[in-house]
């Protein structure tokens, strides 16, 4: 019975992109500059080990090529050990010269940085060719992103076919949400299917409403787990992270079809057509959208359009021509 009542709107509402927008930019949501590792981690030990179990136990182990799409620090660089190449990519790039310290000083990660590369760019114009990753991973990055659709086009666009796609999303529909509604009928309505910008570049969304998009670039959800049940401040205080990302772990898969927690985290598959191999280039040049990019020294240049993208203090810059 309960269960029934918290899946019956998914049954019955019909989502619709209200967000998708003309082709003018849609705003980016940049941490440039911001202290996102030492302010924003500080105090929730507990949220970062209930993401690393969903994503230990949803990500491919191994493959040639992953890239992490909105990096910020490398906080989860050493799940991609078992990739030949690693992408880490982040707009900001004061976050990617901090994530370069960060991981020299990770014991595990360290020895491994000549296989990482280190790219300034925008989710919505990747640098990167088609069906050139076997694995694409956003976390913590959907929710600042105003337009679903293009964005899930963008990452369809790089993932080779059978390859993956692992995300997870704000959920609006979390069981906090759904009690508060119940009780006080005030908005948002966490059951209706439109994202819900609580503040700007912030989004929560309904679960119907990602899994429709993905599926609309022909992404198949395989796996979902909730996280971070135990967002409470009071109750991280009074129970040690240990314990409370321990039981998170167990409740993650159980609970999950009742999208009852703060974040859900989906691993899809491509079905689009084609032969499930990767592209033989990797990069794309942003402008004329041309594979014959050539490196040169300190700098990849487009062999088509002639434009230059600096690589600065490691850093292949694609947010910058010269």
């Amino acid at each position: 019975m309960i269960q029934a009542w918290l899946l019956k709107d998914c049954n019955r509402v019909e989502c619709t992109t209200p967000l998708a927008m003309s082709n003018t930019q849609p705003p980016v949501c940049s941490y440039e500059d911001s202290r996102w590792r030492t302010e924003f981690w500080r105090g929730r030990e507990y949220e970062d080990r209930a993401e690393r179990i969903a994503l230990a136990r949803m990500l491919p182990p191994r493959g040639t090529r992953v890239c992490e799409i909105g990096a910020g620090f490398g906080r989860l660089a050493d799940f991609y050990l078992g990739y030949d190449h690693i992408i880490l990519l982040d707009y900001a790039r004061s976050m990617l010269r901090e994530a370069r310290a960060y991981l020299s000083q990770h014991s595990r990660v360290a020895p491994h940085l000549a296989r990482i590369t280190f790219v300034a760019a925008d989710l919505y114009n990747l640098p990167l060719a088609d069906d050139a990753l076997d694995t694409a991973v956003t976390v913590r990055v959907l929710h600042h992103v105003a337009d679903i659709p293009r964005a899930f086009g963008e990452i369809a666009r790089v993932v080779q076919p059978g390859g993956t796609y692992l995300t997870d999303f704000a959920n609006k529909r979390h069981l906090k949400a759904l009690v508060r509604y119940a009780l006080t009928r005030r908005a948002p309505n966490p059951l209706t299917c439109e994202p819900y910008e609580f503040v700007p570049l912030n989004f929560d969304f309904h679960p119907r409403y990602i899994e429709d998009h993905l599926r609309a670039v022909n992404f198949v959800v395989l796996e979902r787990r909730g996280a971070s049940f135990f967002r409470l401040a009071l109750l991280k205080r009074l129970v040690p992270a240990t314990w409370l990302a321990a039981l998170d772990g167990i409740l993650q898969v159980p609970l999950a079809r009742l999208y009852v927690a703060p974040s859900v985290f989906l691993r899809a598959v491509s079905r689009k057509r084609g032969v499930p191999q990767r592209h033989g280039a990797l990069w794309r040049c942003p402008v004329c959208h041309s594979t014959a990019l050539a490196t040169a020294p300190d700098a990849l240049v487009c062999q088509t359009c002639g434009r230059v993208y600096p690589s600065v203090d490691g850093i292949i810059d694609f947010k910058t021509q010269m």
